[in-house]
């Protein structure tokens, strides 16, 4: 816990409120903010896969955006079985959306999803040792299309999605990140 103080807006006293509840997503307020979160303790898994120089990305279509949208694998934790733990749903979403297998796996930490507006978290792990194991494309109800992209090829390819008017996850930035730093050091 930071040892700064609070500022006057985070009222640690006020009770969160939820003013709405579905079965993945609740609508909360405390004092004055208005944010989103996971119900029932849901949280994500998001997948960092890489494989020979390449990261595996998949494709598939967001609802709240309104268009298809690139981004890693990524699943919820818990949303079927309590107490799910973060690999075992990591390992499961691997290869439900992509069709590969990881020999090894590492947790390399939570992060805020949006913070100004989402109490969501998501664990991102890392995937290496990849073996295709099956066709992917996700559940019944979704319709995934994988893509295999070269690491230095990935600010090309994101600015090619984005020409399709395809949406680009956040979580890519880690992989734009030296194309963008670049300038930077010079």
């Amino acid at each position: 816990m930071s040892e700064r103080p609070l500022p006057p807006d985070a009222d640690a006293d006020a009770p969160e409120i939820i003013e709405w509840a579905g079965k993945f997503v609740e609508a909360k307020r405390r004092g004055r903010w208005e944010y989103a979160g996971r119900a029932r303790g849901i949280r994500a898994a998001a997948i960092l896969a890489l494989d020979a120089g390449e990261v595996i990305l998949v494709e598939q279509y967001r609802v709240p955006l309104g268009k298809y949208c690139l981004e890693f694998p990524a699943g919820l934790i818990g949303d079927e079985t309590e107490g799910e733990a973060v690999l075992e749903s990591a390992v499961r979403e691997l290869e439900e959306e992509t069709g590969y297998r990881a020999a090894q796996w590492e947790e390399i930490g939570e992060f805020a999803s949006s913070s100004g507006m989402l109490g969501e978290t998501f664990t991102l792990v890392k995937a290496t040792g990849l073996t295709r194991v099956g066709e992917g494309g996700g559940t019944e109800h979704e319709d995934i299309v994988v893509h295999r992209v070269p690491l230095d090829r990935i600010v090309e390819t994101v600015a090619a999605f984005r020409q399709r008017d395809v949406a680009i996850d956040s979580k890519l930035l880690m992989l734009l990140a030296p194309a963008l730093l670049e300038d930077a050091a010079q």
